[in-house]
């Protein structure tokens, strides 16, 4: 059978976050008082040279009080003029650039969650939270550095350059030769910075992906002791990080002492080449003393430019690895025209048409031409050994993946043609890998349902078996629930995590492997409780046991990707090998432990 192709056309993405001048349009009004700011504080700057050189000629040489105080309070007004003004462009470049980062942090983190598995498995956990936090600040300050000073030193450059040619145009010539050999300098350190500061940012992903799995782990690595090589395992990359941060840092640190020494040896040969002018009468000394200080106004724009260097390559490995995962294809997005489903509560069929699913680079499928149908109030249960699809078949429903090949219908539309949020709305899903948010217990039973009511709360706990133990709590349903839901055993946080699901009121309930912890006896009720309150919903639930889903009313049966039985636990047993001899092993393994 052909697997047909789907013509579900996802909405296009929005412009991303790393269209930094469409970003920076949003703080419009904040841009234009910078750059006033900014070219008053220049302007205020580029004065209080040529004021000093008129007290130094007009009023110290010339003896005369009265022009010393004139040009003395100009100097005074241009100076406050310049401290104000300095302090509204750090203000307002602070402000933009802190804004444009928390507006960055939140795309990354909303990119994130729209990712697909696959996607999520690619780019590696640790590195997507390097790039919403690290990667994010490097930005972040490259950004306040820029807004703040970098865009003052061309301007403060070409000013002093204009106003030392005012002043002297032989002296000028100078800095036809220190210029360039500043530019040499800071170029030369940016081609060398720039591929180290790539590699750190990749040993920051790898750090973090360590101290992430040892945190997780620890109850493992404590119970195969296994702290020392764990240990050894951090302390290499972490010592590989320090050493490429070393490196990094000695380039950087190289340029503040060579661009001063180049400024000191070139204001030695500008006072020794103008002492030579004055002596002859062709240069006056608060010409002089003008001159040297515009100099040192367009050396310091070339030092804001080298403090530039120091941010700008790490910065800029950082925005393109943001690019990168902004800019990544939506696997699973949203339609460019939804349709609607059927009322909610009116019984929405689930089907299969030939899906077949891979992950990107694979060199096989994982699921492979995959055919059946659920009417509402029936349960699936899908079996079958470790590695056989059964989860992907849970992913697949719950849309965290789209299939390569195939369709999956729900209510008759395809996943891929129905909103996120509707098709989120209908479903009720409980991971194979069980988690609770901190918070209180009727926070976390309320994360699918907001509105929910305390009576609809201790109903699902009811269902779920999950009651006796919540009034057991001080504080019932306002009893804390820590993060990971740690302060509750195994067995404790599926059927908490059950009741979560059936709070929903869903239309289709997925239960991936959610009967694992629980004991014989509970499952049971749990599994006749559940009948009862889903008997207008499909139902998928995957085991591992053939006890969960042998009341089922279909049994998938998988072996490496492909079906190879569906039907009813009796006729399984009987037309199908692979179930058969699952049946027989657990009765083996049941009647031993007996």
């Amino acid at each position: 059978m052909t697997a047909p192709q789907s013509s579900i056309v996802l909405a296009a993405p929005a412009a991303p976050a790393t269209g930094w001048i469409a970003r920076l349009r949003l703080h419009g009004w904040a841009l234009l008082g910078l750059l006033a700011c900014q070219l008053g504080h220049v302007s205020a700057a580029l004065l209080l040279p040529g004021f000093s050189a008129d007290v130094i000629d007009k009023g110290i040489l010339a003896k005369s009080t009265g022009a010393i105080l004139s040009y003395g309070g100009l100097m005074a007004a241009a100076s406050l003029v310049q401290l104000v003004l300095s302090i509204g462009a750090v203000a307002l470049g602070a402000h933009i650039a802190f804004r444009v980062g928390q507006t960055l942090r939140a795309d990354v983190f909303a990119k994130v969650h729209n990712l697909a598995l696959a996607q999520v498995q690619s780019f590696s956990i640790g590195s997507l939270i390097t790039r919403c936090t690290n990667d994010v600040l490097q930005v972040q300050t490259m950004l306040t550095m820029t807004l703040t000073m970098i865009v003052i030193a061309p301007i403060m450059g070409v000013g002093g350059a204009i106003m030392a040619l005012r002043q002297d145009v032989q002296l000028s010539k100078l800095l036809l030769i220190v210029v360039p050999i500043l530019a040499l300098i800071i170029g030369f350190l940016t081609v060398r910075a720039t591929p180290l500061f790539q590699r750190m940012q990749k040993q920051l992903d790898g750090v973090n992906t360590i101290l992430r799995e040892q945190i997780e782990g620890i109850r493992v690595i404590r119970a195969f002791l296994q702290e020392g090589s764990e240990s050894r395992r951090f302390a290499a990359a972490n010592a590989d990080l320090t050493d490429t941060a070393l490196r990094a840092g000695r380039l950087m640190t190289a340029i503040s002492p060579t661009l001063t020494a180049v400024m000191q040896l070139a204001s030695v040969a500008l006072i020794w080449a103008g002492s030579s002018r004055i002596i002859s009468g062709n240069l006056q000394i608060g010409a002089l003393i003008s001159f040297l200080s515009y100099v040192s106004l367009i050396l310091i724009s070339v030092m804001m430019m080298g403090m530039l260097v120091v941010l700008l390559p790490r910065a800029l490995v950082s925005a393109r690895r943001i690019s990168d995962l902004l800019q990544s294809p939506a696997m699973v997005g949203p339609p460019a025209h939804p349709q609607a489903l059927a009322e909610k509560g009116t019984g929405l069929p689930l089907r299969f048409e030939a899906v077949s699913f891979g992950y990107p680079g694979a060199e096989a499928m994982v699921l492979e031409n995959i055919d059946f149908e659920v009417a509402p109030g029936e349960t699936l249960g899908i079996i079958g050994a470790t590695g056989s699809g059964k989860s992907t078949i849970v992913n697949l429903i719950a849309r965290l993946d789209d299939p390569n090949t195939g369709r999956i219908l729900f209510g008759g539309v395809d996943l891929r043609a129905i909103a996120p949020e509707a098709l989120n709305g209908r479903i009720g899903y409980v991971p194979q890998k069980t988690y609770l948010f901190s918070g209180s217990v009727a926070d976390s039973l309320r994360l699918g349902n907001p509105l929910a009511d305390e009576a609809k709360l201790w109903q699902a706990l009811e269902i779920a078996q999950a009651a006796d133990f919540i009034r057991a709590l001080p504080g019932k349903l306002a009893a804390p629930v820590t993060q990971g839901g740690t302060n509750f055993s195994g067995g404790q946080r599926q059927r908490l995590a059950i009741a979560r699901a059936l709070v929903c009121d869903a239309d289709l309930y997925l239960f991936d492997d959610s009967f694992s912890a629980l004991d014989q006896a509970t499952d049971a009720r749990l599994r006749a409780e559940l009948r009862r309150a889903t008997a207008r919903a499909v139902t998928v639930t995957v085991s591992q046991r053939v006890a969960s889903i042998q009341d089922a009313d279909r049994i998938l049966v998988l072996d490496r990707g492909k079906t190879v039985g569906f039907g009813p636990h009796a006729a399984l047993i009987e037309d199908c090998p692979v179930y058969a001899d699952i049946v027989r092993s657990q009765r083996a393994v049941a009647e031993d432990a007996a």
